[in-house]
């Protein structure tokens, strides 16, 4: 099948946006290799040092110069469902590389926070702020200079993009992900979601809400409904850095633990030393990058992404941006439908097809780059396969080629949506996005007056008063990057949803973020620029008249602008002490604008 045509076009123009800053990436790239990166340049006293701890079949290993040093950097820790199952990862990966003539070493761990858990928190100011320091981290871990390649262990919401910036960074280095994955079905989502909205309403307290929450998230993996941590999951395996259909299989099973030695095999196996040299600063390109977008919209996957996205792009010297992602969301089908899109969750998307599914029908309708390089071969192809255990053996078969539950992953001859999971919005008050692939198309197009709120708890006090029944457009401003680190504001979600079922035309607009649960509520998020550097929203009254249009992509205050901008705008509160935040204060006064990625590197 030919590339589709937008497909092509939005990939050209970002080649062509990208020409100079992609030749300074390359060329820095080809300067590290041809440095010989690793064991060459270190004295003996260096690399004594670097394995002086090492059991001794590897010490006597490491003095052989052909043999492959691989770095492990590892997000590991036991608070995280997802990232638990890693403890065991070393010890298998170092066992697997020995195999195979090779070592690898614990390079460094790299800090990872749970959004989960932060919700609604102080804790969660630093969030976002924690996908750069993981990215610094992971630079630390490496810049030992020891290795021949990498295998990165993190799973979620700003940690695989963290680790993606830092790989992208060490860009002569082979990137091999090494994911967990899910944890078992537990409490229906929606089930779940109903508690939660009778919570928000006073009908059911505490115990019955930790009930229904413990039901759901109950053991190792991630967390089940499609939110970025599974949309990372997704991600890697478009751009080509997981093992073919590494993404969905259960931790603590005989195939996850195949998969985990196979990595570290591969990673032997592509370094400068042998005979299939795979740097990640050449295997991820544009044809990469649109690819993982591509996903994205495909399947209806996190907000998050949109920030993210152009972040990782920007590591590897590609500038995407967000009308790329607009267009590529219009150009392609919604083929997946996952909680918050739909009632299933990541388990059922998996046994209807799941990835391998999704990637042999883009493949077929052009929606995609074959010619593209991954970490397990040249051509995306490979991935439209799933991973089996024959007699004890991996191996690779082809997968299903329909869906065996059109509930809940369809082809592209018959999609749920014939656009993606995302929006541009634009308009006097600025630009964000919004995640249309769970809003009923009745919710696309709210004109109501603004209820300004400057804190989320004074949002749920008002809701909890009962101002807020009525048609209403919320104004959660000041929670951009600069501002507080721009914080997830799921604890919205409950009682806008409640707003909505109630009958009332409701829309959220913020500077700043959702998350991967983002669900009905139509909600213009990432809104730029942010009311912490001057943007329209600073000047917005209760009782304007916005309208947030998603079938046009509009995003509009109806008030004169010239009167608007006369006000006084709101004054921008100060930051608040505790949980590290004093620590950040230097990253919130520099990092970028939310629509080129939030992020302090750019």
């Amino acid at each position: 099948m030919s590339l589709n045509p937008v497909i092509a076009e939005v990939t050209a123009r970002i080649v062509a946006r990208s020409k100079d800053s992609r030749a300074a990436y390359l060329a820095n790239m080809q300067h590290a290799i041809d440095s010989q990166p690793g064991r060459a340049k270190l004295s003996c006293a260096n690399w004594a040092h670097a394995f002086a701890a090492s059991p001794g079949v590897d010490k006597v290993r490491a003095l052989d110069p052909n043999a492959p040093n691989i770095g492990i950097v590892s997000a590991y820790n036991d608070m995280l469902s997802a990232h638990q199952p890693l403890e065991e990862y070393p010890a298998l990966i170092k066992t697997a590389a020995r195999e195979v003539g090779a070592t690898a070493q614990f390079a460094g761990g790299v800090p990872a926070m749970c959004d989960g858990v932060t919700q609604g928190r102080p804790g969660m100011e630093l969030s976002l702020f924690s996908r750069d320091v993981i990215a610094m981290a992971t630079a630390v871990a490496l810049t030992h200079d020891a290795f021949d390649a990498a295998l990165y262990l993190g799973v979620c919401d700003k940690i695989v993009p963290g680790l993606v910036i830092g790989a992208l960074t060490f860009s002569h280095l082979p990137a091999l992900f090494v994911p967990a994955g899910p944890m078992t079905s537990g409490l229906p989502n929606s089930e779940k979601a109903r508690i939660r909205a009778l919570y928000a309403e006073g009908k059911v307290g505490r115990a019955e809400l930790l009930e229904a929450e413990s039901a759901s998230y109950h053991g190792p993996g991630t967390c089940t409904f499609y939110g970025t941590a599974n949309t990372n999951q997704m991600l890697m395996e478009l751009m080509g850095f997981h093992l073919p259909g590494s993404a969905f299989v259960h931790p603590n099973t005989p195939l996850r633990e195949a998969l985990v030695k196979e990595a570290a095999r591969r990673a032997a196996a592509v370094t400068a030393k042998g005979n299939e040299y795979i740097p990640v600063g050449r295997m991820i390109d544009e044809k990469s990058i649109v690819n993982g977008v591509v996903g994205l919209m495909a399947t209806g996957g996190s907000t998050n992404l949109a920030l993210h996205m152009v972040a990782m792009a920007h590591a590897a010297g590609i500038l995407l941006t967000l009308e790329d992602l607009d267009d590529i969301s219009k150009a392609t089908p919604l083929l997946a439908r996952v909680y918050p899109n739909g009632s299933a969750d990541v388990n059922h998307f998996q046994a209807a097809g799941g990835m391998a599914f999704v990637i042999r029908e883009l493949l077929k309708a052009g929606l995609v780059h074959e010619d593209v390089q991954t970490i397990a071969g040249a051509g995306l192809s490979l991935y439209a396969q799933e991973p089996h255990l024959e007699d004890g053996v991996l191996t690779w078969r082809e997968g299903t080629q329909e869906s065996l539950d059109t509930a809940i992953v369809r082809p592209v001859s018959d999609p749920f949506s014939k656009e993606g999971g995302l929006r541009l919005l634009s308009g006097n008050l600025g630009r964000g996005v919004m995640k249309i692939s769970a809003v009923k198309p009745e919710h696309h197009v709210i004109t109501a007056p603004a209820a300004v709120f400057q804190e989320q708890e004074d949002f749920i006090a008002a809701f909890k008063r009962g101002e807020l029944d009525r048609d209403v457009v919320v104004v959660v401003r000041f929670q951009g990057p600069s501002a507080n680190g721009m914080p997830e504001l799921h604890n919205l979600s409950p009682s806008i949803s409640v707003l909505l079922d109630r009958g009332y035309k409701v829309a959220l607009v913020t500077d700043g973020r959702m998350s991967g649960a983002s669900g009905k509520t139509p909600a213009a998020i990432h809104v730029t620029p942010e009311a912490a550097k001057g943007g329209p929203l600073a000047y917005v009254r209760d009782g304007d008249v916005i309208s947030v249009n998603a079938e046009t992509g509009e995003l509009n205050i109806l008030v004169d602008e010239a009167a608007l901008l006369a006000r006084t705008p709101a004054n921008v509160p100060a930051s608040k002490p505790g949980f590290g935040r004093e620590l950040f204060g230097w990253m919130r006064a520099g990092v970028g604008a939310a629509d080129a990625g939030a992020s302090v590197f750019a």
